[in-house]
């Protein structure tokens, strides 16, 4: 079936071009009647897309926004659906239509490497397009990172303005690109800025990547910083939903990249002396598995007590993903012990089918200035286990967990 579907990619590809035109000939490409923004990456395009939509704004324009938690049209909130970040090509040009109808100005699209790469953006005209990052992910699909950067790269030659993060492992691909733009806090960037201590690790590039982008658009430094001190991080990023004797904090992180940047951010600005990292993630089937032991290792480096649990698993089989994870774990040291066996001293794991029950043995198990991370599923509203999408709240399930204590 894999080698059916790689086969048919191109023709795939083809289809999706020419529907993608016609549903923009259909709405009068309104994306021509807007400064489209594109904001690509494989971690934190959504805060990105967030905060570039707030500084906006807050500055008087008239804009809208899809994203992975919501589109926002004509200051209207809709739903996207299950698992998605960039919708099909006629709810997009739907949405750019409704934002033309309004009178906006602006347009804000979070954009997948998949929907580049399968041409469902064919038509829509960027006067932006800024890469955060690009890392270990979807693997799946594009089997190789250089293709996926390939693939990433199409929103830059498809953009009037294009920017990209000097200091990230893909920015050899994107140099060679015409009148690139750049951030980072070398001194080969072009745009760059020292924010304050409590932006910090990796959303320091989330900001420095929205701030190159407004500043483009015409924002001032004193603009851009000003609507800054009212933001609020998007649902389930970095998000922390519980703050007493101990944290619990709720993210969307699901790549070893991300990993690699939550967790020491964590460790190193809110874990409290002697406290502990407990962490809670999946990972998701029918995805990237060679991510997965990656995965481990990640957590390995900065966690204390982990617990693996399920993450959409799909038609795969849920222990063996969280095997898969374990590997990483492992090498960093890690060793299995049935859940009521995580208090010791020792690194530990424990394998938790049920992601509530991890949730649950993971709050049960904090004490005091200990930090619970749970991530990969935040806004989400359902877990896909085999072909049914189950309804689950991450904050639900937190919730829940705390007044059972």
């Amino acid at each position: 079936m894999n080698m059916l579907k790689k086969n048919l990619q191109p023709l795939i590809n083809i289809y999706h071009l020419l529907r993608s035109f016609a549903v923009n000939a259909l709405y009068g490409f309104p994306a021509k009647k807007l400064k489209v923004v594109g904001v690509t990456g494989t971690d934190g395009k959504t805060t990105t897309t967030h905060l570039i939509y707030h500084v906006l704004e807050n500055n008087g324009k008239k804009v809208s926004m899809i994203s992975t938690v919501y589109a926002k049209i004509a200051g209207q909130e809709f739903d996207t659906g299950f698992h998605v970040t960039t919708p099909d090509a006629l709810k997009v040009s739907k949405y750019l239509k409704m934002a033309v109808d309004n009178g906006d100005e602006f347009f804000v699209l979070e954009t997948t490497s998949h929907r580049l790469d399968q041409n469902q953006l064919t038509g829509i005209n960027f006067k932006v397009g800024v890469i955060t990052n690009v890392t270990h992910e979807h693997l799946d699909y594009h089997k190789t990172y250089k293709n996926y950067v390939l693939a990433k790269s199409k929103l830059l030659k498809k953009s009037e303005i294009k920017i990209a993060n000097v200091d990230d492992e893909s920015y050899p691909y994107f140099k060679a690109i015409a009148g690139l733009k750049t951030y980072g806090y070398n001194n080969q960037a072009d745009y760059s800025y020292d924010f304050p201590g409590d932006i910090t690790g990796f959303n320091k590039y989330n900001y420095l990547a929205a701030y190159s982008v407004c500043l483009e658009l015409g924002i001032t430094d004193s603009q851009f910083m000003k609507a800054v001190e009212t933001f609020k991080l998007p649902k389930g990023r970095l998000e922390t939903v519980h703050d007493d004797k101990f944290k619990v904090v709720i993210d969307f992180a699901h790549t070893p990249n991300a990993f690699l940047k939550l967790l020491p951010d964590l460790k190193r600005n809110y874990l409290k002396a002697g406290g502990r990292l407990i962490h809670v993630f999946g990972s998701a089937g029918l995805r990237d598995q060679t991510k997965r032991p990656l995965m481990g290792e990640a957590s390995g480096q900065f966690a204390d007590r982990v617990l693996i649990t399920e993450e959409d698993y799909r038609t795969e089989d849920a222990m063996s993903i969280c095997r898969e994870i374990a590997k990483g774990l492992e090498e960093k040291g890690f060793k299995q012990v049935n859940y009521d066996q995580l208090h010791g001293t020792e690194k530990t794991y424990s394998i938790i089918l049920n992601r509530e029950k991890a949730v649950r043995t993971a709050i049960r198990l904090a004490k005091l200035g200990d930090i619970v991370l749970v991530t990969g599923k935040a806004h989400e509203k359902s877990l896909c286990r085999g072909k049914t999408e189950y309804p689950y709240s991450e904050h639900e399930a937190v919730k829940k967990a705390l007044e059972s204590l």
